[in-house]
């Protein structure tokens, strides 16, 4: 035992490895993977998709800002007798444009897959695309309603 260990270097500045000598762990896959997406942000191309899908067909929806909440707020309301909302509207305002909310919590707790989530999410924009244009949803989507 003549060559003693050298003592660790204490300070502060980054590790290198981990305890158990492995290395850093680097990201689960590429930027440009799905599977690197958030579901927040899955669920947010999923409403974008939906966004220019209508606008082929309503160019006015350019002038319309379309947003993804969590959940919706409260504001003095209980929902203990009705449903929770899966989106709505704010009315444009002087220098507003009119917003479309879709709420990504109670969207995603009443689908089970990637597919059904798609459909009900432009189910919703549809409804409340409607409801901004003063229309049917039949008349925004034709398909509206079709499984």
């Amino acid at each position: 035992m003549d060559n003693p260990v050298p003592p660790r270097a204490t300070g502060p500045g980054p590790r290198r490895r981990d305890r158990h000598g492995r290395g850093m762990r680097g990201p689960i896959a590429p930027p440009q993977v799905p599977l690197a997406a958030s579901r927040a942000e899955a669920f947010a191309d999923l409403v974008q998709d939906s966004v220019e899908r209508l606008e082929r067909r309503w160019p006015q929806l350019a002038d319309i800002d379309f947003l993804v909440l969590e959940v919706p707020r409260l504001d003095g309301k209980s929902w203990n007798d009705e449903a929770v909302p899966l989106g709505g509207t704010i009315p444009a305002r002087e220098g507003r444009p009119a917003r479309v909310v879709v709420y990504r919590r109670p969207v995603e707790i009443r689908t089970k897959g990637r597919d059904e989530r798609a459909a009900l999410v432009h189910e919703v924009v549809v409804e409340q695309v409607a409801e901004v244009l003063g229309l049917t949803p039949e008349t925004v989507d034709p398909r509206y309603g079709e499984d």
